[in-house]
């Protein structure tokens, strides 16, 4: 799938996705700091990626990890910060959302800081269970 707007675009190729940049990035975040890049590969390749470009050049990414019938999780959201600002982050998550990855019952998603954008899309913050293992 693919959107365009003006300059922009978004697509789940993941063909065209600069694992470069998004390791650097992961590895700017509180979430993903010290993910190793087999691991972002890994991730990558077991999962939905959707890439955000201006121009030729990536700025932007998500993952969605679906069985796409009954559950979906939201992870590894990011845009540059030079991008951010702009209505990226908002088109970004309305094209997740939209994805057929997202087509089920069950869809989650964790955030420290960005509750006030997921509301809109009608996520509600929740109590959950979860167990984290080191990379190996």
């Amino acid at each position: 799938m693919e959107w365009k707007e003006d300059n922009f675009y978004i697509t789940d190729d993941k063909s065209l996705a600069d694992i470069d940049f998004i390791h650097q990035s992961l590895n700017t975040t509180y979430w993903a700091e010290g993910r190793p890049r087999e691991v972002v590969e890994k991730s990558i390749d077991n999962s939905v990626l959707l890439s955000l470009f201006h121009l030729d050049e990536q700025i932007g990414f998500t993952r969605i990890v679906s069985d796409y019938a009954t559950f979906a999780w939201v992870c590894d959201v990011y845009v540059h910060p030079d991008y951010r600002g702009k209505g990226l982050g908002m088109w970004l998550s309305v094209c997740t959302v939209k994805h057929p990855a997202m087509d089920v019952s069950l869809q989650i998603l964790a955030t420290r800081d960005a509750h006030g954008l997921y509301e809109k899309f009608g996520f509600k913050a929740r109590e959950c269970m979860y167990r984290r293992k080191p990379f190996p």
